[in-house]
C-alpha cells in the first residue's frame, strides 16, 4: 500500500503539475537524437535480405555476390548465428535467419554489412535466393479446423441452464491494424574489444531483450549491455526482437559497431501487428436488459510466431463481455497459426477487438429490448463488490463503470449539423465534390471499454529503481523505457513530491547498471516503476533525515525546527545517499481449467461518445467530436494525460474509419504511409473530457495506467455512429465507404 497523499503539494513540478517534457522542446526543434540518428566511429551499415512470399521452401542461398562487392565486410546466414538460432520473449520459435521452411513474407534471410546504406543495400539484393513456393495458410477458419495454434483460452462461469428470452447473435471482424509508430526500427551495436558488446535497438524492455540476445550470440549475459534507446513511438512493436540479433552478429563478426535502419516499407514487415481477428457472439437477457448468457469464439491471426500472441488471447477472452454482470458465460479465445504478418502486442493488448463485438451487441440488444444504449450498460454495470462475468474475480479496488457512463452521457452535446457556410474542410470528403452539407446525416454512438492493468495470470512482475542524492538535488535511476508516452516527467514528479525536492533528473540505464523495470507495455509504468520511485525516495528521504538529524528536506538540505542544519553536500560529505528498491505488485493466479481464479492486479475502464457526420451517397464519414470520461486513479500531470486521451483516441478513430493492413497471400499490400491510411490533423475530432479521481489504493499517489483505455472503445464507439446515421448493420472495421452505400458484406 502507497501513501496516496502528496507530503508537498507546493514543490515546483511535483504531482498533480502540468510539468513540460525535458524532451519537448528538442523534438520540435529537430535536435532531439533519435536511435536513427545514433553514430559510432568506424561505423559500419547494415541490411537484410528478405522473403517476398509467405510460405515457401528454401532451396538455395548463394552470397558469393554479395561478399564479392567493394564495401561489403561480412554477410551472414543460419549457419552464422554463433549460439541459439531461435529468439522469442516466451517461446523461442522464431528463426534468427530463414531456415528450411519460410513463414511469412519478410522473413529476413541474410544481413549485410557494408561501408554506407546503400552498398548494403545492393549487396542484400545480389544474394541469390532459391524458393519453392508453397500454398499459404491465410484463412483463420481453416487454420482452427487444421489445428494450427500458439493457445486456445477457455472460459466457463456460471449455470449452464442459464437462458435470456431476447436474443441477438451475429458475426463480426476487425482489421489488422499497424501501431504505424512514427520512427522505424534502428539500432547500433558497438563491439567492446573483450568479446561482448554494447547494443542501443527499438526496445520496451531491455531486459527481457538480453537472454534472448546472449543465447542467440554465444556470450554470457553479463557481455552484452542492452542500452535503454529513444525511441519514436511503439504501441507494442518494440515488445518483440527485430534487427537486434542480426546487429549483434555483424558486429562481432566485423570487429566494429554495425547501424541498421528500417525504411518504411521494411518497418511494416519487420514489426507485429494488432491482431486480426473474426468473433461470433450470442447475447442473452431476460426482459428487463439483465444479462443472462454471452457466448463468444474468438478467432485471432497471431501469423507464423508465437510472440506475444499467447497472452493476447487472454486477455481478448477474459474481457470478451466489457465491464457487465452476466449469468451464464461461455468464451473460447483461439491464438491461430498462419502465414499472415506478424501479430503481438498493440495498445490495449487484446482487449479491443472483443469491446468493438460485445459493445455493438449491446447496441443490438437495446434496440432489440427498446432501451436507450447506455441505460442497458447501467443496469449491467460492475462494480467494487462484482465479480467478473468471466474469470469470476471479485473487484477489490475502485472501478468507476457507472460514473464513466453517466459522466459522458452529460457532457453536451456539440453544435447541431453544419449549415451552407460551413468550412469545407470540416465536411466529410473535405474540399472535394461531396454531397451538399444538406444531404448529411448525424449520428451519436456509445461504448464502454474494460481493461486489465499490470500482467495477469500469475507472472511474477516487479520494477527496480534507484534513487540518489546529489550535491546539486537527486537522480532517479530506471531501466523503464521513455517511448514517447513521457514517463521521464511522470517518476521525476513523483521523486519531487515524494523527497520535497524540485531538484529531480532522471537517468535511464542499461541492463548492466539496474536492475529490470519490466516492459513499458499494459499500462503498468507509472504503478510500477513509479511505484518504486515512490518507495526508493521515501527511504532516501528518511536517510538523510536521519543522518542530519532533521524534519524536513527539501533543494537546500536537511532542516530543524526551520533552520538549515545541513546542506546537501554535509549530507554527502559523510558517504552516498541512494537507495535501491525493488516493487512487487501483490501476485495473481495462474487460471484454472475453466479460466477462473484472481488472474489481474488492477482495471481501469472508460466511456466514449462518438458524433459523427455522414455522406450516405458517397460513404464519407467525419468524426465531428468524442467524449470521453476515463477512469485515471489520480492526475499526475493533467497536459499529459490530456494528451494520451487525444492521441489514442486518433488510434481508435483510425481502426474505425481507415486503418486496415491489406493482406493477399500473405503480402501487405499497403505497406506505405501513401497506401496504408492514418488519421491526419484535417482527421483529428473535438474531444471533451473528463477524468474520473477515485485514487488506486496502490499506484503511487493514487494513479493509474490510462493510457490504453482512450483506444479502445472509441473505435466501437465511432462505428456505432455511423451505425446510427446509416442504419447500416456495419459488423466490421474499419468501415468502408462500400459498407455505408450499400451495406455491410455478409
Amino acid at each position: 500500500m502507497s501513501d496516496v497523499s502528496v507530503r508537498r503539494p507546493e514543490v515546483a513540478d511535483g504531482v498533480g503539475t502540468s510539468v513540460l517534457r525535458p524532451d519537448g522542446i528538442p523534438k520540435v526543434t529537430g535536435t532531439f537524437e533519435f536511435l536513427g540518428d545514433q553514430h559510432a566511429a568506424g561505423m559500419l551499415w547494415g541490411a537484410t535480405r528478405r522473403a517476398e512470399v509467405a510460405h515457401a521452401r528454401l532451396r538455395h542461398v548463394d552470397v558469393t555476390p554479395a561478399l564479392a562487392m567493394a564495401g561489403v565486410h561480412a554477410v551472414l546466414t543460419l549457419d552464422d548465428v554463433p549460439g541459439h538460432r531461435y529468439q522469442g520473449q516466451k517461446t523461442t520459435d522464431e528463426p534468427v535467419l530463414a531456415e528450411e521452411e519460410i513463414r511469412r513474407c519478410g522473413e529476413a534471410i541474410a544481413v549485410v554489412a557494408a561501408d554506407d546504406p546503400e552498398t548494403a543495400r545492393r549487396a542484400a539484393q545480389a544474394i541469390v535466393v532459391e524458393l519453392e513456393e508453397l500454398e499459404p495458410l491465410t484463412d483463420l477458419e481453416e487454420a482452427l479446423a487444421r489445428g494450427e495454434l500458439f493457445r486456445h483460452v477457455r472460459v466457463r462461469r456460471g449455470d449452464p441452464d442459464a437462458r435470456g428470452e431476447v436474443v441477438v447473435e451475429d458475426t463480426y471482424a476487425i482489421a489488422t491494424q499497424d501501431p504505424a509508430a512514427l520512427g522505424t526500427e534502428a539500432g547500433l551495436a558497438v563491439p567492446d574489444g573483450n568479446g561482448g558488446l554494447d547494443l542501443w535497438g527499438p526496445t520496451q524492455w531491455t531486459h527481457v531483450d538480453l537472454p534472448q540476445l546472449a543465447a542467440c550470440l554465444a556470450l554470457d549475459p553479463t557481455q552484452v549491455r542492452v542500452h535503454p534507446a529513444r525511441l519514436g513511438g511503439a504501441f507494442g512493436s518494440r515488445e518483440d526482437l527485430s534487427m537486434q540479433t542480426h546487429l549483434g552478429m555483424l558486429a562481432l563478426r566485423t570487429g566494429r559497431p554495425v547501424k541498421m535502419v528500417y525504411d518504411r516499407t521494411e518497418s511494416f514487415v519487420g514489426h507485429v501487428k494488432r491482431h486480426g481477428a473474426l468473433m461470433h457472439y450470442r447475447h442473452e437477457a431476460d426482459r428487463d436488459g439483465r444479462l443472462v448468457r454471452v457466448e463468444a469464439r474468438l478467432l485471432l491471426d497471431s501469423g507464423p510466431y508465437e510472440l506475444t500472441s499467447a497472452a493476447v488471447v487472454a486477455n481478448s477472452t477474459y474481457f470478451a463481455l466489457g465491464p457487465y454482470r452476466c449469468e451464464r458465460v461461455e468464451v473460447d479465445g483461439y491464438a491461430l497459426k498462419t502465414n499472415n504478418p506478424l501479430s503481438g502486442a498493440m495498445r490495449g493488448f487484446g482487449a479491443n477487438q472483443p469491446c468493438f463485438a460485445a459493445e455493438t451487441q449491446m447496441d443490438r440488444l437495446a434496440a432489440a429490448l427498446g432501451v436507450d444504449p447506455l441505460e442497458l450498460r447501467l443496469r449491467n454495470a460492475i462494480g467494487p463488490g462484482d465479480h467478473l462475468a468471466t474469470t469470476g474475480q471479485r473487484i477489490e479496488h475502485p472501478l468507476p463503470v457507472a460514473e464513466v457512463i453517466r459522466s459522458v452521457a452529460a457532457i453536451p452535446l456539440p453544435d447541431p449539423l453544419p449549415g451552407p457556410d460551413v468550412d469545407p474542410r470540416r465536411l466529410p470528403g473535405g474540399t472535394g465534390r461531396t454531397s451538399p452539407p444538406g444531404a448529411l446525416v448525424r449520428g451519436v454512438g456509445y461504448a464502454v471499454g474494460l481493461k486489465n492493468l499490470q500482467f495477469s495470470e500469475g507472472f511474477d512482475d516487479d520494477a527496480e529503481a534507484r534513487v540518489e542524492l546529489t550535491p546539486d538535488g537527486a537522480v532517479v535511476h530506471t531501466a523503464a523505457i521513455e517511448v514517447g508516452q513521457g514517463l521521464v516527467t511522470i517518476v521525476a514528479q513523483i521523486a519531487r513530491s515524494t523527497l520535497g525536492m524540485s531538484g529531480v533528473e532522471v537517468a535511464f540505464d542499461h541492463t548492466g547498471q539496474i536492475g529490470s523495470a519490466g516492459s513499458t507495455s499494459a499500462s503498468r509504468q507509472t504503478q510500477m516503476a513509479g511505484g518504486a520511485v515512490l518507495r526508493a525516495a521515501q527511504a532516501v528521504r528518511a536517510a538523510a533525515l536521519e543522518r542530519a538529524g532533521g524534519d524536513d528536506l527539501d533543494d537546500a538540505g536537511v532542516w530543524r525546527d526551520g533552520q538549515l542544519v545541513a546542506s546537501l553536500a554535509d549530507l554527502l560529505a559523510d558517504g552516498p545517499l541512494d537507495e535501491r528498491v525493488c516493487f512487487k505488485h501483490r501476485p495473481t493466479d495462474v487460471p484454472d481449467a475453466d479460466g477462473q481464479g484472481d488472474l489481474h492486479v488492477d482495471f481501469c475502464v472508460a466511456a466514449h461518445r462518438a458524433v459523427v457526420d455522414v455522406d450516405p451517397e458517397l460513404g464519407l464519414v467525419r468524426v465531428v467530436e468524442v467524449a470521453i470520461a476515463q477512469d485515471v486513479g489520480r492526475v499526475l500531470n493533467p497536459l499529459q494525460l490530456h494528451g494520451q486521451i487525444e492521441g489514442g483516441i486518433a488510434q481508435g478513430l483510425g481502426h474505425a474509419i481507415m486503418e486496415e493492413v491489406l493482406v493477399e497471400r500473405g503480402i501487405i499490400r499497403n505497406a506505405s504511409f501513401t497506401d496504408y491510411l492514418l488519421p491526419t490533423c484535417l482527421d483529428a475530432p473535438e474531444v471533451e473530457a473528463v477524468l474520473v479521481e477515485e485514487p488506486s489504493p496502490w499506484g503511487p499517489y493514487g494513479a493509474k495506467g490510462m493510457a490504453e483505455l482512450p483506444t479502445m472503445s472509441a473505435t466501437p464507439a465511432v462505428v456505432a455512429a455511423i451505425r446510427a446515421a446509416t442504419g447500416q448493420p456495419l459488423t466490421r472495421a474499419p468501415v468502408r465507404p462500400e459498407d455505408i452505400v450499400r451495406g455491410a458484406p455478409a
